[in-house]
């Protein structure tokens, strides 16, 4: 099955994507038929902000259309934040979307988790993966953790680099969610895998890009 990406959002986020459906490929014995389309960070953001998701989906519409115009399949997004609209933009897709949100909820239950900490943009983490986990409690950082956390996480979109002091940042909001009660840490946007890695954290975190990814292999 042709596979296709929505990047951009940010390039760190499409290299982890890409990367990882090289490596499942090759573990499945099988070519990757594969076409990623560019979005803009920065339009991301200034949308998400805003709350304008008509704006967005405009953007994904038109990227989709010249994806199912290059023989796409379907199609899925490589920025947990840029899933802030991914229900509006479901009802005008010309093509199927294989959904981080529903991935992510599904791979939650089947694990039977019940309380689990987010760290990513401000609308992310507020909204709890924009509501879509439950039954699974999400919580919250508290205090200015989550203008920090915020803060941090748009630099890093921006830079593409893990600097020490973003990470500080990330490891201390981390360690206060679970010293509150959350059972693991939802790496709630794709670039703080270039930050955690399984073998370096303090605490444990759910690998949410790296859950859809696997999702996104099962149509190789």
């Amino acid at each position: 099955m042709h596979i296709c990406l929505i990047g951009g959002i940010g390039p760190a986020a499409t290299d982890f994507y890409y990367r990882r459906l090289i490596r499942l490929a090759a573990e499945k014995d099988r070519d990757l038929d594969l076409t990623i389309v560019h979005a803009d960070a920065p339009t991301l953001l200034a949308n998400l902000t805003s709350g304008d998701g008509a704006a967005q989906c405009g953007i994904y519409l038109r990227l989709t259309e010249r994806l199912k115009a290059a023989g796409a399949e379907n199609v899925a997004v490589t920025s947990i934040a840029g899933h802030f609209c991914i229900d509006a933009f479901a009802e005008i897709s010309p093509l199927p979307i294989l959904d981080l949100t529903k991935s992510l909820s599904a791979w939650l239950q089947e694990k039977g988790m019940t309380r689990v900490g987010i760290l990513g943009t401000e609308t992310v983490m507020s909204s709890g993966m924009n509501g879509k986990l439950s039954p699974v409690d999400v919580l919250t950082p508290a205090g200015d953790d989550p203008k920090h956390v915020h803060e941090a996480y748009v630099t890093l979109v921006q830079s593409g680099a893990p600097a020490p002091e973003l990470k500080d940042v990330f490891v201390r909001a981390g360690r206060a969610l679970v010293d509150r009660g959350a059972e693991a840490v939802l790496l709630g946007g794709t670039d703080l895998n270039a930050v955690f890695t399984a073998d370096e954290t303090a605490f444990p975190v759910v690998d949410c890009a790296g859950i859809h990814a696997g999702d996104i292999a099962r149509y190789i």
